[in-house]
């Protein structure tokens, strides 16, 4: 089956659409305290539907590198107390911002929190003043995924099809 892999960024913060849900149980909190077992679990756990595979494989050593790289921030998204989705936020080398991953939990899949998540995310990345905010998704992810990128403002910048 053929993969279709889409580019999008945003080159200025007024570009964002925001999308805000009123939740007095949902709390967004950047993960200060590192502990790459939990960006393990994250990635494990959101990714798991969505043929997340890339770091499937990797060892103890290469998560808690990527997990403590100074360039990486972890955000988690609860309701309740129990962690819903997140994001990580990982600046590059050429100025930018990238949305490494971003995410829900399957139990809290379409319940409106992707959009306030994503607005959340980009409002995040633009405070640590990169030149563009990207990402990239894939067909493989969820059917909303590339929808709601572009909702919020991001722009698609190059598309790539792997047999």
């Amino acid at each position: 089956m053929a993969v279709t892999t889409w580019y999008l960024e945003m080159r200025s913060r007024e570009a964002i659409r925001p999308k805000w849900i009123d939740d007095p149980h949902l709390r967004i909190l950047e993960a200060t305290a590192r502990q790459w077992e939990f960006n393990r679990f994250l990635y494990l756990a959101v990714g798991r539907d969505w043929a997340w595979n890339d770091k499937r494989a990797w060892t103890d050593e290469q998560w808690k590198a990527y997990a403590e790289s100074p360039k990486l921030c972890t955000f988690i998204a609860y309701v309740d107390g129990s962690p819903a989705g997140y994001f990580e936020l990982q600046r590059d080398d050429e100025g930018g911002v990238e949305i490494v991953y971003f995410g829900l939990m399957p139990a809290f899949i379409g319940r409106g929190l992707g959009a306030h998540l994503l607005t959340t995310a980009l409002e995040e990345a633009w405070r640590m003043r990169p030149t563009r905010v990207w990402v990239h998704t894939c067909s493989l992810d969820h059917p909303g995924a590339l929808k709601n990128y572009e909702a919020r403002g991001m722009v698609l910048y190059r598309t790539d099809l792997a047999p």
